[in-house]
């Protein structure tokens, strides 16, 4: 592939180990129903909301693994991502969405879509609520909430009401004010408040959701954290260091596609990546003075999947543009936002 390259080269190539036995699993992981004793409980739980009200934190929270990739910055989530966390009598399969929003591209009408669909199949669905910007803006907020209520209305799904980042806010007597205005909106299930980023108030959100999952044996291995193919785990985790070292639009113009990976002479895994930009301008932006930017990018990426690999590893990352690809169906289908 053309395109201007930084290569970023592990210390060595010592193999620690994996917990991932395939690497080059270019499917989702088939669903199979398990024996389990009477009384155990398995469902999936949707997440939803308006961008950057914390939903990648809360999943990885609740599941205790760094699945989704989390950044300041709103849109980050532009697929389903699912983790898994077993326990005892029960198994819950969270299902994290992109943030909901006024659709002006392709890309977006993509994710958009993909987060409604979500509601068709889980159980129960988490709408959650950025308390301190809906404090900020109480009218904005509350009528986004209810365009997205009656979403869950329409397709009859369970829902609790999480108000996340409680941890931002002094006055806690401000959540009963929230609570009671949004109590009008919907037939909530619940109002949990939490802290996605310290965990507060995370364990009354998992007893919430277990009491309203369906009796049934278990969809997954206990050990297993995701889903996903280790190809999607492995883009996004290269992505989010994309996203953290530009700027506010150019995250959204770029994307990120694993080309080829394979076992290296010496042990370690060899990963080679392209990020692929909107516009030929971008391309410069990417790369850096000297190849700077895209080197620290790489550097970030790899310590990133080193830590979910549990192994050394090599990666190799250029730069391609492709001409207003989040416009076209063929490059949206290459790069994996396929529309259904």
């Amino acid at each position: 592939m053309t395109g201007e390259a930084e290569s970023l080269v592990s210390p060595s190539a010592v193999d620690y180990g994996s917990r991932v036995s395939d690497h080059d699993n270019e499917h989702d992981s088939d669903i199979t129903v398990r024996p389990a004793p009477p009384g155990h409980r398995t469902g999936f739980v949707g997440i939803i909301g308006r961008p950057n009200v914390g939903k990648s934190t809360l999943l990885n929270r609740l599941v205790g693994e760094h699945i989704a990739i989390a950044t300041p910055k709103p849109q980050t989530t532009r697929d389903r991502i699912r983790g898994i966390r077993t326990f005892a009598d029960w198994q819950v399969i969270f299902v994290d969405t992109p943030g909901i929003h006024e659709a002006r591209t392709r890309l977006n009408r993509y994710m958009v879509d993909l987060a409604f669909s979500t509601l068709d199949d889980v159980d129960v669905a988490y709408l959650l609520v950025d308390v301190p910007s809906y404090l900020e803006k109480p009218e904005r907020r509350r009528e986004e909430i209810e365009r997205i209520a009656q979403k869950l209305a329409e397709h009859g799904t369970k829902a609790l009401l999480v108000l996340n980042k409680i941890d931002k806010v002094k006055d806690k007597a401000q959540l009963l004010t929230i609570i009671e205005a949004l109590a009008a909106v919907h037939g909530f299930e619940a109002f949990l408040p939490v802290s996605a980023r310290t965990g507060e108030g995370t364990d009354t959100l998992l007893a919430e959701t277990r009491a309203r999952l369906p009796e049934g044996p278990p969809l997954f291995d206990a050990d297993e954290l995701t889903d996903r193919p280790l190809r999607f785990i492995v883009k996004e985790l290269i992505r989010e260091p994309l996203i953290m070292q530009l700027g506010q639009e150019l995250p959204y113009n770029a994307a990120v596609h694993v080309d080829h990976w394979a076992e290296g002479e010496r042990g370690g895994l060899v990963i080679h990546a392209t990020i692929v930009v909107n516009k030929k301008s971008h391309k410069p932006i990417v790369v850096g003075k000297g190849g700077a930017r895209i080197k620290a990018i790489g550097q970030a990426a790899r310590e990133r999947i080193e830590r979910y690999l549990e192994r050394k590893m090599f990666l190799d990352l250029r730069v391609k543009v492709d001409e207003d690809w989040i416009e076209r169906p063929a490059s949206l289908k290459e790069l994996g936002y396929d529309e259904k």
